[in-house]
């Protein structure tokens, strides 16, 4: 297994004064990126709401290391290190190619997410979700990422 992509493209919205993409867009490309993984895998915001469930972030930690710019195209890896019953943690990193076919790290993230139900109360993902998750538990090994 190796980690979910998300391609994306810099838009001109996306920019800071400095013509970098600001800060705070990267946290939102690391959610997309969150997002498309769980429905790839067949666990949708709207599936984990159908069982009673939801995901909610406990705990972010980025590190930004080079600025993305205009009409940049990037790519949101995703993975989960480690999935327990109730809290979960994920690690993505935003990656930009280079012309010799290897990848600039631009932005790393760490996530703990805990399972809740509809009410906010921590509580076991239910087992189809679970189950559908696992497909994204990647130890860093098995594959390069990039």
């Amino acid at each position: 297994m190796a980690p979910h992509r998300l391609a994306l493209k810099v838009r001109f919205g996306e920019l800071d004064p400095y013509n970098h993409v600001n800060h705070a867009v990267y946290v939102a490309w690391f959610e997309a990126g969150r997002c498309e993984a769980m429905a790839d895998v067949g666990c949708s915001l709207a599936t984990l709401a159908e069982l009673g469930a939801q995901v909610v972030v406990a705990d972010l930690a980025v590190m930004y290391r080079r600025p993305a710019v205009a009409d940049d195209e990037v790519i949101v890896e995703t993975w989960i290190a480690e999935l327990g019953r109730v809290v979960g943690t994920w690690h993505q990193r935003i990656v930009r190619s280079r012309p010799d076919g290897t990848v600039e790290v631009l932005c790393e993230a760490t996530v703990r997410a805990g399972a809740c139900d509809t009410t906010g109360r921590p509580h076991r993902l239910p087992p189809p979700a679970a189950e559908a998750l696992g497909a994204l538990v990647w130890d860093g090994l098995s594959s390069e990422p990039g």
